[in-house]
């Protein structure tokens, strides 16, 4: 007989809840377009009409391996986000910031 998850959660050791935890939050850390759209609960059609767009363009996009970086920010912002790229090195992180120039003249 299936049992509920909530039920199986309970009598689960607190620190086998919390390693639990732990590994659903670095999951939601990294996920491609498609999911982190999902997740948002957007549909390609929603996607679409917030790019101006077909839906048939959200699904090529989405499989996309390789793509300009403003198309990224065009449908990160589609999705209510904002768009960051960093640089990581063993002694640090660094915003790139030189995109900051692209925002404004799309202000503009």
């Amino acid at each position: 007989m299936a049992r509920k998850y909530s039920e199986l959660r309970a009598k689960m050791a607190p620190t086998a809840r919390a390693q639990a935890e732990e590994q659903t939050h670095q999951i939601l850390k990294e996920m491609p377009l498609q999911e982190l759209r999902q997740a948002r609960k957007m549909s390609q059609q929603q996607m679409a009409k917030s790019l101006h767009t077909n839906q048939s363009n959200v699904s090529r996009i989405e499989k996309r391996t390789d793509m300009y970086i403003s198309t990224l920010r065009d449908v990160i912002k589609a999705m209510g986000g904002d768009l960051e790229v960093v640089a990581r090195f063993p002694d640090g992180s660094v915003r790139i910031n030189q995109f900051k120039d692209l925002d404004e003249a799309m202000k503009a």
